[in-house]
């Protein structure tokens, strides 16, 4: 038990917060630019990697495929909710007549 409370806080603190903002910030790069969900998607592979790199060099925790995976899905998720935040603002400016 005692070793599951360091992992729940470099989770916290590195994969929501550290790899959380970059999602987030990737996806709504990618709505600015006018560029597909795909992309936004395919550029959450080497953020998981980097995330689960700085997992295993930091903290010594294993980064194998069990925990990349939750990792994709979490940093994917952030990264189209920035995508559709973006979208929504892009669309809302664009038109106006819409939001009625």
């Amino acid at each position: 038990m005692t070793d599951l409370v360091p992992n729940i806080w470099t989770f916290l603190a590195l994969t929501l917060v550290i790899g959380g903002a970059g999602a987030f910030v990737t996806g709504h790069a990618m709505a600015q630019t006018w560029r597909g969900r795909w992309k936004a998607v395919a550029y959450m592979i080497p953020l998981t990697a980097a995330v689960r790199f700085l997992h295993y060099a930091l903290f010594d925790e294993s980064s194998d495929l069990a925990h990349a995976a939750p990792t994709f899905v979490l940093l994917t998720a952030l990264a189209l909710a920035g995508f559709a935040y973006a979208r929504g603002r892009q669309m809302q400016a664009q038109y106006p007549w819409l939001s009625d």
